[in-house]
């Protein structure tokens, strides 16, 4: 019993970093051929690739959300709605209309929500405009954002920068423009943060050399 109790006392003592998963590109992510730059370059930067029509993102969703709330002062996070369809492209605009008006943090679940749990189809701009009005945002100005330069201009940036992470799919995380860890990668949703975590450690590590 007592030699059971030292060995107990030995590995709390040990540092916590000896039992964190380790990750390779052949185990958990995939290495962006050609790193894209960040944003921020003193930030990590996290970015989920989404859709909201997509039921395995709407799964991620709460994963996503519990996650985002602790997350490091040198983490810069945010989300990119993919077009890989047509249909997604009002998806894509809606979002970036909801950032523009400052409502993603109301609107964002509430989309998913809605077209998962409530059955709605939002895949026009007319059934998106009337969505919006709830949040005090009449459908004149939900039309006139969504056919914005400004929402536009986004899309097509984000479209780019899809296409540069050589991401073929949904949901996704690039982390820092170098790592490309999805649900397959990781061994399912539940495993990609721990994934992802483990790359932003390694990225603050390389940050200090």
């Amino acid at each position: 019993m007592k030699k059971i109790l030292m060995t107990l006392a030995v590995l709390l003592c040990l540092p916590a970093s000896l039992f964190a998963a380790s990750y390779s590109p052949d185990n958990g992510y995939t290495l962006i051929k050609n790193p894209v730059r960040t944003s921020n370059p003193d930030k990590i930067e996290v970015v989920e690739i989404f859709w909201y029509g997509c039921p395995h993102c709407f799964s991620l969703e709460p994963v996503t959300q519990g996650w985002s709330k602790n997350i490091a002062d040198d983490v810069d996070f945010k989300f990119m709605p993919a077009v890989f369809g047509r249909s997604w492209k009002a998806h894509a605009k809606a979002y970036y209309v909801s950032e523009l008006l400052g409502l993603q943090e109301k609107t964002h679940g509430a989309i998913f929500n809605a077209i998962h749990l409530d059955k709605r189809r939002l895949n026009s701009e007319d059934k998106l405009a009337e969505f919006f009005t709830q949040y005090g945002v009449s459908e004149a100005n939900f039309k006139k954002q969504f056919n914005s330069f400004a929402v536009n201009s986004r899309l097509s940036q984000a479209d780019a920068k899809i296409r540069a992470y050589g991401a073929r799919g949904v949901p996704g995380l690039i982390v820092n423009g170098k790592y490309l860890v999805t649900a397959q990668s990781a061994g399912g949703n539940n495993q990609i943060y721990s994934v992802v975590d483990f790359l932003i450690e390694q990225e603050r590590q390389a940050m200090k050399k």
